[in-house]
């Protein structure tokens, strides 16, 4: 069994940081956040327990949704923009700020 990601790491928190720098009615990507492993940024969600942390704002980078209905009424809450079951990545996407 794996540990847990510790999420107080430098690594972590830049993409912590990176989420909570998405400003609501936005989103971004895993790749956004972590360009050199997309994966880790969904490993460092999962591991972060911060109710501050709009986990709701990080989708694929086609636009689907990791955590679905759940996800989606998170961010039709927020005014954004959906093309079918997908958002509308042309008008919703942010790009991340960067430490």
């Amino acid at each position: 069994m794996r540990a847990p990601l510790d999420t107080s790491t430098e690594r972590a928190r830049a993409v912590l940081d990176g989420i909570r720098s998405i400003a609501p009615g936005h989103v971004t990507t895993y790749g956004d956040l972590s360009p050199e492993a997309p994966r880790y940024a969904g490993a460092v969600l999962a591991a972060c327990h911060d109710p501050d942390v709009p986990w709701q704002r990080v989708v694929r980078a086609d636009g689907s949704l990791a955590k679905g209905e759940r996800q989606r009424r998170l961010l039709e809450a927020e005014d954004v923009p959906f093309d079918g079951e997908r958002v509308d990545m042309r008008a919703a996407w942010m790009e991340p700020k960067r430490r």
